[in-house]
């Protein structure tokens, strides 16, 4: 008997078709997405409050095709407080103020282009416009940050990283903190952009991701390429 996330990963591979897809990915293609799905159901099934809802677990390839990216940012989890987390990376649809960490990239993107900072956590507007905004983990438990970590969600982001980085003709991945950065070898960077920085974490203690101008830097660098900026402004 099927659970939650099995139903939504069988509407993902409903909703895709072709080889440039997320769901040709070996994760989909073998048994490990749905290997992950079934321990994920299982916790379901015994009780566990599972965040984002489960039709929002696969958001963020659902929301951003693999033939439509641009830019790559990559978080660890989603947010483990109900109501706050809806299948994008740092993005927040809480209604208390903002994460201390988006809080952080927003401010940023703030002075980095020249704008207001915005009022909303909401990042649907990037992912739209070509912004993989993809986590680690696609699932958390609510109150328990990290509690899908090691359930094998980290096999998807591996593939995804490196298939864009072979099909796509220019990209920019901005890696930020020390498990987005063990990512940049997986990228060819003849093809594409790299921009590490430190965590926008308060707890980052070297404070090396203020002041990095990545929005900008991005921008300029797709232009150059002959592709359309990503308009960042949330407001």
């Amino acid at each position: 008997m099927s659970g939650p996330i099995a139903e939504a990963l069988s509407a993902l591979r409903a909703s895709e078709g072709g080889q440039r897809t997320w769901t040709a990915l070996p994760f989909f293609a073998k048994s490990d997405a749905d290997r992950v799905a079934a321990l994920v159901d299982e916790k379901i099934a015994a009780g566990a409050h599972v965040l984002p809802p489960p039709d929002l677990a696969f958001n963020a390839l659902r929301t951003t095709p693999l033939d439509h990216v641009k830019v790559v940012i990559l978080g660890q989890d989603p947010y483990p407080t109900p109501g706050d987390a809806h299948g994008l990376a740092f993005s927040y649809r809480g209604s208390r103020r903002l994460p201390a960490s988006l809080r952080t990239i927003l401010a940023e993107m703030a002075d980095d282009i020249g704008v207001p900072m915005p009022k909303s956590g909401d990042l649907t507007k990037w992912a739209k416009q070509g912004v993989l905004l993809l986590n680690t983990a696609l699932t958390v438990e609510a109150g328990k940050a990290g509690a899908h970590l090691k359930l094998g969600w980290a096999a998807l982001v591996d593939q995804a990283v490196a298939a864009v980085s072979e099909k796509q003709p220019a990209v920019v991945f901005l890696l930020w903190g020390g498990s987005a950065r063990k990512h940049a070898a997986q990228i060819d960077r003849t093809k594409h952009l790299v921009i590490e920085a430190g965590h926008p974490s308060p707890l980052n203690r070297l404070r090396d991701f203020r002041g990095t101008r990545p929005f900008s830097r991005a921008n300029e660098w797709l232009v150059a390429k002959g592709l359309a900026p990503v308009d960042w402004r949330l407001d």
